[in-house]
């Protein structure tokens, strides 16, 4: 007689969508902690599932910090597309971008520092496929580049470095600036000449 036919059948717990629901755990647990703080049996306990179900999806930390790194950067292109549209596009757009990053990076911080440290166990951005925020930066560059008569790659990267650089200053208690400061940085109008 098997399990079922003697009513003994063993229940077994299905989530759904598992992977989702522990990167969304993992993203609502970075909201309080650094990542180098988050464990795998804490993601797994958040979603209600056993430490072993995590790893059928992420067979190490590692692999959950890239996933989670990934999820941040499709966060920041939406943030950042959202921006540049409701700026109108061109100049004004590419600066909505910039303040938009650094917008995302003082919101999300633990994220941020995830998306962009490279803590000495291999960089998670090399583990990314061409990713929507990287492939929005490059295609504003490229746009202003054309307007102001510059390199589309020396535009990105001051573009970039400005940004970036303003956001760590903030998360790391260097300099004290508000929204409107912010937008003053990281002006587009200024790049590139």
């Amino acid at each position: 007689m098997s399990t079922s036919e003697s009513g003994l059948e063993k229940k077994s717990y299905h989530h759904g969508d598992l992977r989702t629901a522990l990167i969304e755990a993992g993203l609502t647990l970075l909201e309080t902690r650094a990542a180098d703080d988050l464990g795998l049996r804490e993601v797994a306990r958040a979603v209600g599932v056993s430490p072993t179900a995590i790893y059928r999806h992420f067979p190490d930390k590692r692999a959950l910090m890239v996933a989670l790194a990934g999820e941040g950067l499709a966060r920041l292109a939406v943030a950042q597309r959202a921006a540049s549209e409701a700026a109108g596009g061109g100049v004004a757009g590419f600066s909505a971008t910039g303040a938009a990053y650094v917008r995302f990076a003082r919101a999300n911080p633990a994220l941020f520092r995830l998306i962009f440290a490279n803590s000495g166990k291999g960089d998670l951005l090399a583990d990314q496929p061409e990713d929507e925020a990287f492939a929005f930066l490059r295609a504003n560059a490229t746009a202003l580049a054309k307007e102001v008569g510059g390199d589309a790659q020396i535009v990105a990267l001051q573009a970039w470095a400005i940004a970036h650089g303003l956001a760590m200053l903030m998360l790391d208690g260097q300099v004290q600036v508000d929204d409107a400061m912010i937008d003053r940085v990281v002006d587009a109008g200024v790049i590139g000449k």
